[in-house]
């Protein structure tokens, strides 16, 4: 699933070629991927609309209009916008096709068609998509140590099950919660509870970090995120820990271990990442 830095990856490549760009239509291949208004009139309002930029919050991806609307999308686990010529070959899960006036076409494709898209008239219908329940941003100056114990310290879950909780931190999602945990050699099982004030410390640090980093990772030129299909430039060759069981700790040589946690999995150090450490 695309997290926080593939989302923000996503919207620098595309906002300075979308931005300025008329809406003429709407091809609706699969309405079922609308989830509000109704399809008719999501079509309906959008067509002629200009896109003047684009917005993130989260995971979910906003093109903001000219009359102060917002196009709203979630590519929960296999989403992706792909702006090209109307030339270019459609990706076969195409189900969503934005025709714009410089005779571009910006679609939207879905293999598993779990994503989502909504016409919002501006932030006060954040509740529609899911967004008004979002917590801080990892770049918010309020993730400190004590807003951190505030929320998660009380609770028996896993540390992991807890920076996973997009209520309390919008867009961690499960790679870059074993990257943030390994970086602050905290176990990922450990639970919330049992944290010392240490640890808050240095999660409240290390969050925004991981999270820029990866983000500037995933830099991609407009031309190089269009050859891959816009699936080709993920974190994979930078991770230290996340899909990597099996092969040596970057750190300190061991073997790195996998679990399932909460019903994800994770992959840690079991020497970096002690159980009782703290």
């Amino acid at each position: 699933m695309p997290e926080l830095p593939e989302v923000e990856t996503v919207k620098r490549v595309l906002e300075p070629q979308l931005a300025g760009r008329q809406i003429r239509e709407v091809q609706l291949v699969n309405p079922q991927v609308i989830a509000f208004p109704d399809p008719e009139s999501f079509s309906k309002e959008v067509c002629g609309k200009t896109i003047v930029g684009m917005g993130r919050r989260g995971k979910f991806l906003q093109m903001i209009l000219g009359t102060g609307e917002h196009i709203v999308v979630h590519f929960r686990m296999t989403g992706c916008l792909l702006l090209s010529d109307a030339e270019y070959p459609a990706e076969k899960h195409t189900h969503v096709v934005f025709v714009l006036d410089n005779g571009q076409v910006l679609r939207y494709s879905d293999q598993r068609r779990f994503g989502r898209l909504w016409l919002i008239a501006d932030s006060t219908e954040y509740a529609v998509t899911g967004m008004d329940k979002l917590g801080l941003e990892p770049f918010d100056e309020g993730v400190t140590a004590a807003y951190l114990q505030e929320r998660l310290s009380s609770r028996r879950i896993s540390i992991k099950e807890g920076l996973l909780e997009q209520s309390v931190i919008a867009g961690i999602g499960n790679i870059y919660s074993d990257e943030i945990l390994f970086a602050c050699k905290i176990y990922p099982g450990k639970a919330a509870n049992t944290l010392t004030s240490a640890q808050w410390r240095r999660l409240a640090d290390q969050i925004p970090k991981t999270m820029e980093y990866y983000i500037e990772t995933n830099a991609i030129s407009p031309e190089d995120y269009l050859k891959g299909k816009g699936k080709d430039y993920r974190n994979t060759p930078y991770l230290n820990v996340y899909g990597q069981s099996g092969k040596p700790c970057p750190c300190c040589g061991t073997i790195l271990a996998r679990t399932v946690i909460g019903g994800r999995s994770s992959v840690y150090c079991v020497k970096c990442q002690k159980k009782m450490g703290r």
